[in-house]
């Protein structure tokens, strides 16, 4: 039963608090705080990710216009412009990170056996990056080119229910093929790469610890083939190869066999040529494993638009990182929220819903009831998107 709770209450009920605690107290979180927890830190920011706030002077406005209603909210607390700026500044990013990481394992538990298109039992993972541009004033830390102050997003997709299940914040100078050394890789799973990410001793990695890649090959690839295999080019496929590669370097790097397919889009008529180390499955297949590579594309576009990681509430590595763990949270929140109450809505709607009601005092479900039956329908049929059932 409701019982007066508010909706952004309820919406905590999902939050695993003894884990959130762990958390504190593995960074000393809460040391020598008097009356603004992290807990109310994040409740603050959560809140702001939610209702698409802009500042924190537009935090603190929205906040106290339901004054009476924060501790019913869990935020118990004095919010005011100067501890918001202090708790961004000081708080240890990595409370939020660690969190993240408990909602990450929640939520892949929830969307497990959801499909991605392709039948396949194995985990699938699409691996990309994505830059965004800071102030060069304000953000001197986050030096890229002479004319540009950026920071790079890293993110392994899981592709059954699009979960971010790992994220590396760093600065844009630092080159994306570089942070395939800090993932742990899952034996059996499919990672699909960009050919950026095309370096052999780095690929080799996958191999060596049975996981499989699938990326493009780049342009001035030298390779022998060993082996071809009959195809059916009514499917697009045009060879099938088994290759090995000569040049000095490459070969050392990578001494073993890989698979190159290459394959003609049907719709665009383009011709892709793609590298593997599975030569188990159907080259039909391997080409359709990349298409879904770009859900990692829509992923980024997705939360740029309907999350606040564009415009930062403090200028501080420290609040930048802090700000973009806190709106993974808030995704991930409202996800396990969507998969635990049974809703048949796109997060799209959810969300905008939830902007305008957290304040209020009914029940959630009953809340996003109404908002079933006008979900707006998709105009172009040629685009893509996320979390649509």
């Amino acid at each position: 039963m409701n019982s007066g709770r508010s909706v952004f209450a309820q919406l905590l009920d999902h939050v695993p608090m003894h884990e959130f605690r762990k958390c504190v107290a593995r960074y000393a979180g809460n040391h020598r705080v008097r009356s603004f927890s992290c807990w109310d830190h994040f409740l603050c920011l959560t809140f702001a990710q939610l209702t698409y706030r802009e500042s924190l002077r537009d935090i603190v406005a929205c906040l106290r216009a339901g004054d009476r209603r924060l501790y019913h909210m869990g935020i118990r607390g004095t919010v005011s412009r100067s501890t918001l700026a202090d708790a961004n500044e000081s708080r240890d990013w990595r409370i939020y990170a660690e969190f993240a990481q408990v909602l990450i394992q929640e939520a892949r538990c929830l969307y497990a056996d959801d499909p991605f298109g392709l039948e396949l039992a194995h985990s699938v993972y699409a691996f990309d990056s994505t830059t965004i541009d800071l102030c060069m004033s304000l953000f001197p830390w986050a030096h890229h080119t002479r004319r540009q102050h950026a920071i790079k997003l890293h993110t392994l997709l899981d592709l059954r229910g699009n979960i971010p299940t790992f994220l590396r914040i760093t600065p844009a100078r630092v080159h994306d093929v570089n942070v395939l050394d800090d993932l742990v890789l899952e034996a059996g799973a499919f990672y699909i790469l960009d050919r950026g990410y095309v370096d052999f001793g780095r690929l080799y990695r996958f191999t060596e610890q049975q996981a499989f890649f699938v990326t493009r090959a780049k342009k001035n690839l030298r390779r022998q083939r060993l082996v071809s295999h009959p195809v059916d080019k009514t499917t697009g496929v045009l060879c099938d190869q088994r290759i090995s590669l000569v040049c000095f370097y490459p070969s050392h790097a990578y001494p073993v066999p890989l698979r190159r397919i290459r394959y003609r889009d049907p719709t665009t008529d383009k011709r892709l040529v793609f590298l593997t180390n599975n030569f188990a499955l159907p080259p039909v297949v391997i080409a359709k494993l990349y298409r879904c590579r770009w859900q990692v594309e829509l992923f980024f576009k997705w939360i740029k638009q309907h999350l606040r990681i564009k415009a930062f509430y403090g200028t501080s590595e420290n609040a930048v990182k802090t700000q973009i763990w806190v709106a993974v949270c808030a995704y991930l929140l409202v996800a396990i929220a969507r998969k635990r109450l049974g809703l048949d809505l796109n997060l799209y709607t959810i969300l905008q819903v939830l902007s305008l009601s957290l304040f209020e005092k009914m029940p959630i479900n009953e809340v996003l009831s109404t908002a079933r039956t006008q979900e707006p329908g998709i105009d172009d049929g040629k685009q893509l998107t996320l979390w649509h059932f």
